[in-house]
């Protein structure tokens, strides 16, 4: 495993290896059910899951099922009229006057229906990535992941592209309590747009988005797109065609990231990886393999980081849980066998039953000069961040007590209570010395009262700026 200069050292060790992983699921993710012929489907995570256990990487974590988000943890970046709205709203009640009048305000329709347990899947995914954060600030884990998670274009008061709740934002609030700079790294095919306009404005997160760009959902994420005010040069968009292949991608990826944290110097990092950049996605058009995804996972882990890892799009679905298998299996430092061991959901990998499956033919759009012409423009605007920011802390008891969880078996155990998380309780087994906390009003101030809408528009009154041209 490569080493790298800039990351910070954690309690098991810097060799690379060894890390201290926690794994949120819910059981009942996989009952949730977007309609007939709509390609988000929950039952991916629990296929994902289900090959997890058959590998026995399940023992090598610490399993924990999530609290569900309640409104008021959602309401730190979501509206309280978006949140009253989600948690009320059903499939009986879209015809109300009451409700109806609603749907278009709130961009729920078609791309995001409703449906039954609407508010509990986006309170399971939520959760999930709250906890995550937690045990990360806790110091109770090296590497948190949250498959369930990764919903990364849900906006402050609308849903859009099958995301309703923005639980990466929320997570993210979650971390900046303890972590002065988190760094979010997105490689779904879709522009992570949701993430990055909620952190346009501040230096606290720094924003890195792989993606397809042109004529393509959600159309945003061009490489003039670097943030404004505060936050000018700390959002970085790489947009990328039709094709892109492992040896293509890391070719940008290691580069960018290795210079990102060098110049960024995060205390956390959270890895969305959507699995839709896989070759033969249902509305994908990348032609990554497991490996060359998971290479991302891999690279970032090396640097001994607190890593929060997501998951996010993906619409073929035994290749999802093929994916965050693998993935599972990097985070917790073992290679696992190609070929899969018998599961509840065997013959969706057939006709070959392996882990690993052969990318397709397709042409890689993305010549290699223009790779290295995107490639030398971002780490030139990297080199316009003449150092890491910093911000103030304040002294203060610790964080969220996390509940404590029973390894297996997590199908018999009791539904859990539902948490506020405006402050931590008390450890008494932790150290007694207390934690830093940092300030993050300004950060807050952007979620949680700016009107996102009125940052978009300004976004687009600000390009004319001096930036790097378009390649």
């Amino acid at each position: 495993m490569e080493d790298s200069a800039g990351g910070a050292s954690l309690r098991s060790g810097p060799d690379g290896k060894k890390r201290r992983v926690t794994y949120f699921y819910e059981p009942t993710i996989g009952d949730y059910y977007y309609g007939q012929g709509h390609p988000m489907k929950p039952h991916r995570i629990r296929m994902a899951h289900n090959l997890i256990v058959h590998y026995s990487l399940h023992r090598r974590m610490e399993i924990n099922r999530p609290f569900p988000a309640g409104p008021d943890d959602i309401r730190r970046f979501h509206t309280e009229e978006y949140v009253d709205f989600l948690n009320a709203v059903t499939p009986d009640s879209i015809s109300d006057p009451a409700y109806s009048r609603h749907l278009k305000r709130f961009n729920v329709g078609e791309d995001c229906p409703v449906f039954d347990g609407l508010f509990g899947f986006c309170q399971a995914s939520a959760g999930g990535s709250i906890g995550a954060a937690v045990k990360l600030n806790r110091g109770d884990a090296d590497i948190a992941i949250n498959w369930a998670g990764g919903l990364h274009h849900a906006k402050k008061s609308e849903a859009s592209g099958f995301c309703y709740v923005n639980d990466i934002v929320l997570g993210i609030l979650e971390l900046l309590k303890y972590h002065r700079r988190v760094l979010y790294v997105d490689i779904d095919v879709h522009h992570g747009d949701g993430v990055e306009e909620a952190f346009y404005t501040t230096d606290r997160v720094m924003t890195v988005s792989f993606h397809k760009f042109g004529d393509f959902f959600p159309g945003t994420g061009h490489i003039r797109d670097v943030g404004v005010g505060n936050g000018k040069y700390y959002a970085l968009n790489i947009p990328l065609n039709d094709g892109m292949d492992d040896e293509s991608f890391r070719g940008l990826f290691r580069p960018i990231i290795q210079k990102v944290m060098e110049v960024y110097q995060p205390d956390a990092v959270v890895l969305q990886c959507g699995a839709d950049s896989l070759s033969g996605d249902r509305l994908g058009c990348f032609n990554l393999s497991v490996k060359g995804h998971a290479d991302c996972l891999r690279f970032l882990r090396s640097f001994n980081v607190p890593l929060m890892v997501l998951g996010g799009g993906g619409y073929t679905i035994r290749n999802v849980a093929r994916c965050w298998c693998y993935e599972t299996a990097v985070a917790v430092g073992v290679e696992p066998d190609n070929k899969l061991p018998y599961n509840e959901y065997y013959e969706y990998f057939g006709p070959d039953y392996t882990l690993h499956v052969e990318v397709g033919s397709m042409e890689n759009l993305n010549a290699p000069r223009d790779m290295e012409k995107i490639r030398n423009m971002l780490l030139e605007q990297l080199s316009r961040l003449s150092h890491a920011p910093s911000v103030p802390f304040q002294t203060t008891p610790s964080t969220i007590q996390p509940p404590e969880e029973a390894e297996e078996d997590m199908d018999e155990r009791p539904k859990p209570r539902i948490w506020n998380g405006d402050d931590y309780e008390s450890d008494p087994e932790e150290d007694e010395k207390p934690l830093r906390r940092f300030s993050n009003s300004d950060v807050i101030q952007l979620t949680t009262d700016a009107d996102m809408r009125q940052v978009s528009q300004d976004l687009k009154e600000v390009k004319a700026e001096e930036q790097p041209p378009a390649p």
